[in-house]
């Protein structure tokens, strides 16, 4: 495809699919050719569960600079037992490589489950305890929007600034547990300047436990930094994820068990770190853009570039960000997902609800409607009708009959096959829709008897607990032939239906379906651009939505002739990852001004990344001086006075190395460096220095442990 270029960067291995190629999904893709190695090397294992597909990765150390990619492969994703789809996956690539299972020594995985869960506004329903704060809090930071229907309970509490308390009183907490403990999955738990003295979390903390033994999130476990009612917001979405990642991590630990592979389990974090599963499942927060950042460290892996834009695109998001020197740019204020600011440090990566699997919609109202892509993702048609055939099928086929086309053609409900617990706390409206939607997908013009219950189906799809079918771009692939794992033939008759729809003149919005297809996979690529250069401009200190809206910066992009000559060029090459990169990136490069290079091993970039990283983990501690001449140590649990500064700090460093190391050998590596940095607040007064504050961070790196 035009302007694209391949580059193996000494990993080897067979290109990702472009030109019209088949794009492998149902069953694994194999990599032929690979390399056979005389000796059996230690072998790591990549895993990255997404939400269309569960990719693998076998690679070894030897073979090169950058290692050898030995097996690669992809199935689809089962989120009713993830451990389906990634059974499928390994077993691929045990099999290419003709590895025993035995031979593994490292087993890593990101996931994209819990960007996308924050994305589409999913997760389980849970109880938000704030100690010390006012309902006026909830206004802060998006709280109360993130918060939705969920319920909150407010405790008198809370520490001062110092960590001097404010009585404690649980008594409204208690009388509320038993009715929270049968209608929410989790509890989160904020205390007012609870990073200075989390002894209310704590108390709070145990009493959820021993009355309802439900998991329960304190926010002074997830950051150190001040501001209550963000920190807040980051224990709620924290407790929403938590049986989301719990349930990934039991089922790779099943398989991994049934396969006879006893070898440790890492997961991706955020910052592209490494961390053991266990620390996963306590802060699985701290995973929210593991996918994005897997695929940073793979691509720097795959290309050796150092400075690059990377794009990769999924079925859901596509995310974009920059590599400097080497590095992923880290966002010093915190992810952002969702349109939620939280405090989990991670990579500097935009996150974009634009996929293979968008929802593709018209623009309401216009007289040439655009055609809308995203941000929620739909289960195609093409991947319906695989799995349900005439169930899918039929239907399709008797809207196509009607005389007029209708406002719900083409869509259909589904269950996610979640367990039931995760239904708990539905309205009876939503629970008797809910009741009526099976595992095998109903049409919504016959599940629907109502406007207003369009509204019901949309809460379902964002507990998580239903999925809708409808067209999307991988539909499109499939009716051109640039796509085959799915039923193309499913895909068509959804596209038939798209193109009976009329533009505000009255006239059929494409001439076939070919047309139509044509035109929503060129509406992808031409998003794509737009994604990549917002980011830029977004780096460059603009604001990256309006710069890239500008009418001269769409000129340029459109390449429009006129007497002013307009561009727009990147500074650097792009990086063009995901399975379908080689199908909707080719068209990049007169777009943004710049190469697009797209990886032999694309397709299994995060996998790849998921074992290429190192682990990372941080501790950190003040000092303050509360009065004159004292010299309070607070670092975590821990607080203590000292009459010396210097014996403070001392001390500090002391706590923080301890813990670190701790952390560390939680996180899953018995070889840490610790570095140590110190961050002084002093003011002069009367030529007098005078103490404020000392900040002081610990940071551990090292390569996971592997099985001996």
């Amino acid at each position: 495809m035009f302007g694209v270029l391949r580059r193996s960067g000494g990993v080897t291995g067979t290109a990702s699919v472009a030109d019209g190629d088949a794009l492998q999904g149902l069953k694994p893709t194999h990599a032929p050719e690979r390399p056979q190695m005389t000796a059996q090397p230690a072998l790591y294992l990549g895993i990255d569960t997404g939400g269309t597909y569960t990719d693998a990765v076998l690679w070894t150390e030897a073979g090169g600079e950058r290692g050898t990619v030995l097996a690669k492969a992809k199935a689809l994703t089962t989120r009713h037992d993830l451990a389906v789809g990634i059974s499928g996956a390994v077993d691929a690539v045990l099999a290419e490589a003709g590895s025993a299972p035995a031979s593994i020594k490292l087993v890593s995985m990101s996931t994209t489950l819990a960007t996308n869960a924050l994305v589409e506004g999913q997760g389980g329903r849970v109880a938000l305890v704030m100690i010390g704060f006012s309902p006026t809090d909830l206004e802060r930071d998006g709280l109360r929007a993130a918060l939705g229907s969920d319920p909150v309970v407010f405790a008198p509490g809370g520490h001062d600034v110092h960590g001097k308390p404010q009585p404690l009183d649980l008594a409204a907490l208690e009388a509320a547990l038993p009715e929270l403990a049968a209608s929410v999955s989790g509890f989160a738990v904020c205390a007012y300047f609870a990073t200075r003295n989390p002894a209310h979390e704590l108390a709070a903390l145990e009493l959820i436990r021993e009355k309802t033994g439900l998991p329960v999130t304190a926010s002074h476990e997830l950051s150190a930094k001040l501001g209550g009612p963000r920190r807040a917001l980051t224990t709620l979405l924290n407790a929403r994820l938590i049986s989301m990642i719990d349930r990934l991590v039991a089922a790779t630990e099943g398989f991994l068990e049934a396969r006879g592979i006893a070898a440790p389990l890492m997961v991706v974090r955020g910052d592209g770190a490494l961390v053991s599963a266990a620390f996963a499942r306590a802060r699985p927060i701290e995973t929210i853009l593991s996918g994005p950042a897997a695929s940073l460290v793979g691509a720097r892996h795959m290309t050796g570039l150092d400075d690059a834009m990377v794009s990769d695109i999924g079925g859901t998001t596509t995310d974009v960000a920059v590599l400097d020197r080497g590095r992923p740019r880290l966002d010093p204020e915190g992810a952002t997902v969702g349109g939620y600011r939280t405090m989990v440090e991670a990579v500097a990566m935009r996150t974009f609800g634009l996929g293979g699997d968008s929802e593709v919609a018209l623009e309401p109202g216009a007289l040439d409607p655009e055609l809308l892509l995203g941000p929620r993702r739909l289960l195609p048609l093409s991947l319906a009708g695989m799995a349900h055939g005439a169930a899918v099928r039929g239907p399709l086929e008797r809207q196509l009959r009607a005389p007029n086309p209708g406002r719900l053609d083409g869509r259909f409900a589904v269950r996610t096959g979640v367990p039931d617990r995760l239904a708990a706390g539905l309205t009876p409206p939503e629970a008797k829709l809910y009741e009526a939607i099976g595992m095998v997908p109903l049409p919504l013009d016959m599940l629907l008897t109502s406007t207003a219950q369009g509204a019901t189906v949309n809460r379902l799809v964002a507990r998580g607990l239903i999925h809708i079918a409808g067209f999307t771009p991988s539909d499109a692939a499939h009716v051109l032939g640039r796509q085959a794992n799915w039923d193309a033939a499913t895909a068509r008759l959804g596209a038939e239906l798209f193109i009976r729809r009329r533009d505000g003149r009255g006239h059929a919005i494409a001439p076939s379906p070919e047309a139509f297809c044509e035109r929503v996979l060129t509406a992808l690529t031409r998003q794509s651009a737009e994604l990549i250069l917002e980011t830029a401009f977004a780096e460059d200190g603009l604001d990256g939505a309006a710069t890239v809206a500008h009418a001269l910066v769409q000129r340029a992009v459109d390449g429009k002739a006129g007497i002013a000559r307009l561009s727009v060029a990147l500074d650097r090459p792009v990086i063009g990852l995901g399975a379908s990169a080689p199908l909707h990136y080719g068209g990049l490069p007169p777009l943004i001004g710049n190469r697009c290079i797209v990886p032999d091993d694309t397709d299994v970039a995060n996998a790849l990344g998921a074992v290429v990283g190192q682990v990372r983990v941080s501790a950190e501690a003040l000092v303050s001086q509360p009065v004159e001449g004292i010299f309070r140590l607070s670092a975590g649990e821990h607080l203590r006075d000292f009459r010396d500064e210097e014996e403070a700090l001392a001390a500090a460093e002391a706590r923080i190395r301890e813990t670190v190391a701790g952390r560390a050998q939680n996180a899953g590596t018995d070889a840490a460096e610790i570095a140590v940095t110190r961050e002084m607040k002093t003011s002069v007064v009367e030529g007098q220095r005078m103490f404020i504050e000392a900040r002081l961070v610990a940071v551990a790196t090292g390569r996971p442990r592997i099985a001996a």
